[in-house]
C-alpha cells in the first residue's frame, strides 16, 4: 500500500503546478456541499493518510470496489488483431473467463439543486502568466441524444472565429488572443450527472480589464441566437463535415482505437461504436431551443484565472493544491443588464456559409487518360516570371485528398538579425490577418501553416 500511496501522490505532483487543475479544483471546492463534485477530484498521500486516519481501511475499500465494479456486467471489450476471429474469441475465452458477470445496472447519482451559487465572480490566481476568462453552464445530460448533437451546433457558432463571431469582435479590440466552446470530452465537464457547456477566453491585458463587456457581449450573442432561430443549413454542414471526417479519417494506432472504441461501448448502442461522434443524423430545432434557455445567469459560472488578479489580503486558500482565490458579488446591475441586453451590436452575426466544404470526391487517378501517374514526374502546369506551379497526381493512394504548397522567395530575409526578425513578425501578422479565412478552412480539417524554410 505505502507504494501506491506514493504513486497516487506523485501523479498529483505531476497537475499541481496546472492552472487547468487547479480551476477545476477550484469549481469542485466551490460547489454545492452534498453535491457528487464537492470532493477532492483526484487524491493524494494526504488524502488517504487522512482517510487512514479516521479509521478507514483503504485496502478493504479498494477490495470493495473491485467487488462491485469489476464485473462483466459494467465492462466493455474491444479486441483488434490480424489474426482469425476464431483465433481472437479462444484469446477472449481463455483471457476473460474468470471475470464475474454481475449485474447490468450502472450506479446513479442522486443530485439535487444547483451545482454552483449564482451571481458570483470567482478570481483565481494562476501559475502561469495568463489571463482566462472561463464562463460555464449547466447542461442537462445528452448522451441519450449524441444523434441530435444540439450542443455541438451552439459550440460551432459560439467558438466560431470567422467574420461576425465573438472571437472576431473581441479580437478586433485587442481583447483577446483566442476563445474556445463547448462541452469537454470527460471528467467533470461530461458525465452522467450533467454536461458543462464552457467559453474559455484568453485575454490580452487590456482585455483583463474588459471583463464585464466581454460577458455583456457574450449575453447578445445569445440574445441573437434566440432571435434568428436555429439555422438548419448550419447544422447541415457540420453534418457534410462529420461524415467527410469519419469517411476519410486517417488511421491510428490500434490500441488506441481499441480503448476508444471500449469507451464508446459504454456510451453508445454497438450499431453506432464506430461512427457515433461524427454523426448528425436527426436535425432538432427545438432541442437546440431547448439548450439554449440554460444559458441563463442564474446557470452560469464565471471565474478569471489571472497571476496578477488576487492582490488584496482578503483572499481565500482551496486546501488541496493551496491556489489562492476570491469570491465576489456581481453587481445586480450588470446581471440586469446581461439579463436582457438592449440590443445587439451590428458587428455581432452568424458565420457566412463555408464555400470549403467539398460535395465531389471523384478520384481522377481512375481516369484511364491520366496514365502511370505514381511514375510520372511532377509537371509544371503555371510557368509565368513570379510564379511556377508544379503539380504531381497521386495513382498510388487513391484519396480525394491533396498536399499543395506554396514556397515564396523572400530575398535577404535572413541577412541579419534584424531581417530574421522582422521575417518571423512578417509571418505572425500574416497569420494573425488570414485567421478568419483560414479558421473556416480548418473546420473541416484542413491543415493550412506558414512557416519559413532555410
Amino acid at each position: 500500500m505505502e507504494r501506491e500511496l506514493l504513486a497516487v501522490d506523485s501523479e498529483f505532483n505531476q497537475i499541481l503546478q496546472s492552472d487547468a487543475c487547479r480551476l477545476q479544483q477550484l469549481q469542485c471546492h466551490t460547489s454545492a456541499v452534498g453535491h457528487p463534485f464537492n470532493r477532492f477530484f483526484c487524491g493524494n498521500q494526504k488524502s488517504l493518510v487522512d482517510a487512514m486516519e479516521k479509521g478507514i481501511n483503504l485496502r478493504d475499500q479498494i477490495l470493495k470496489w473491485y467487488r462491485e465494479y469489476y464485473n462483466g456486467g459494467l465492462m466493455k471489450l474491444v479486441v483488434i488483431g490480424g489474426e482469425s476471429l476464431d483465433i481472437l474469441e479462444s484469446w477472449v475465452v481463455e483471457l476473460f473467463t474468470n471475470v464475474s458477470k454481475g449485474p447490468l445496472v450502472k450506479p446513479k447519482f442522486q443530485v439535487e439543486g444547483p451545482i454552483w451559487k449564482a451571481g458570483k465572480l470567482y478570481k483565481l490566481e494562476a501559475i502561469k502568466d495568463v489571463h482566462i476568462l472561463n464562463i460555464a453552464w449547466t447542461l442537462p445530460c445528452l448522451r441519450q441524444d449524441y444523434l441530435k448533437k444540439s450542443e455541438d451546433y451552439l459550440a460551432h457558432l459560439l467558438g466560431h472565429e470567422g467574420r461576425g463571431s465573438l472571437y472576431a469582435f473581441f479580437k478586433a479590440r485587442g481583447w483577446a488572443t483566442s476563445l474556445s466552446a463547448g462541452v469537454g470530452d470527460e471528467g467533470m465537464h461530461q458525465s452522467s450527472i450533467a454536461y458543462i457547456f464552457g467559453i474559455s477566453i484568453h485575454l490580452t491585458d487590456s482585455g483583463l480589464e474588459k471583463i464585464f463587456d466581454i460577458i455583456g457581449f457574450v449575453y447578445q450573442y445569445l440574445k441573437l441566437l434566440r432571435q434568428v432561430s436555429p439555422q438548419q443549413w448550419i447544422f447541415k454542414e457540420l453534418q457534410d463535415i462529420g461524415n467527410m471526417d469519419f469517411r476519410f479519417a486517417e488511421e491510428q494506432p490500434q490500441d488506441d482505437y481499441a480503448a476508444q472504441l471500449a469507451e464508446n461501448l459504454l456510451v453508445y448502442p454497438a450499431e453506432h461504436v464506430i461512427y457515433a461522434d461524427y454523426l448528425y443524423e436527426v436535425w432538432d430545432e427545438d432541442m437546440i431551443k431547448l439548450i439554449l434557455g440554460f444559458f441563463t445567469l442564474e446557470n452560469m459560472r464565471i471565474d478569471v484565472v489571472s497571476k496578477s488578479i488576487v492582490q488584496s489580503q482578503d483572499y481565500q486558500l482551496e486546501p488541496w493544491f493551496g491556489s489562492r482565490y476570491i469570491e465576489e458579488d456581481i453587481p445586480h446591475s450588470l446581471m440586469d443588464l446581461w439579463r436582457d441586453p438592449p440590443d445587439v451590436d451590428v458587428s455581432l452575426h452568424l458565420p457566412l456559409t463555408n464555400d470549403f466544404i467539398p460535395c465531389d470526391f471523384s478520384i481522377h487517378a481512375d481516369s484511364p487518360n491520366n496514365g502511370p501517374a505514381d511514375t510520372a514526374s511532377p509537371r509544371c502546369i503555371v510557368d509565368e516570371p513570379l510564379m511556377k506551379f508544379w503539380y504531381k497526381l497521386d495513382g498510388t493512394f487513391k484519396v480525394p485528398r491533396a498536399n499543395t504548397y506554396f514556397c515564396i522567395n523572400l530575398k535577404g530575409g535572413y541577412n541579419d538579425v534584424k531581417n530574421c526578425l522582422l521575417t518571423e513578425l512578417f509571418i505572425i501578422l500574416l497569420k494573425d490577418e488570414m485567421n478568419e479565412l483560414i479558421y473556416q478552412v480548418d473546420c473541416i480539417v484542413f491543415v493550412t501553416e506558414f512557416f519559413i524554410h532555410m
